[in-house]
């Protein structure tokens, strides 16, 4: 159901933003050594993100990955879907990161500091949601979380 799958993306937007947003405050705070940086770059954040995120999880709804007639395990397409995303985060910070700080070492540091950490956050998020039964109206058998 279109409407439900909406719902399910427009969750994971929010849910993952909330996280995501938080990881790049504080690792701003760290990298920029003032608060407020931190918070600027976070706060921007929310507004590119969520829509940058929305349309990648459009895109890998649409996107059919298949061998053979045999459709990609879960697990390498949620890796596939990590590195994408965080190609596209980590461009976003460093751009913001730049602007704001007005130093483009600073936003370097600070994108190529996410890619570590929020791979694994976005990994875990993803894992999470494939879980979760919410916005679906079919579900596959499930296998195990990790």
């Amino acid at each position: 159901m279109k409407d439900q799958s909406q719902k399910r993306h427009i969750a994971k937007t929010i849910t993952w933003r909330i996280i995501g947003t938080l990881d790049t405050i504080m690792l701003s705070w760290i990298i920029s050594g003032d608060p407020t940086t931190g918070l600027k770059i976070g706060l921007a954040e929310i507004i590119t993100k969520m829509a940058l995120y929305y349309f990648h999880e459009r895109a890998w709804f649409k996107i059919n990955l298949s061998r053979d007639g045999k459709v990609l395990e879960s697990r390498k397409r949620h890796i596939a879907k990590t590195f994408t995303w965080r190609l596209i985060g980590t461009l976003d910070t460093m751009i913001l990161a730049w602007l704001i700080s007005g130093d483009p070492l600073t936003g370097l540091k600070i994108g190529l500091a996410e890619v570590v950490t929020k791979m694994i956050l976005y990994y875990l998020h993803e894992r999470f949601w494939y879980k979760s039964d919410f916005g679906l109206s079919t579900r596959k058998p499930k296998e195990k979380f990790l």
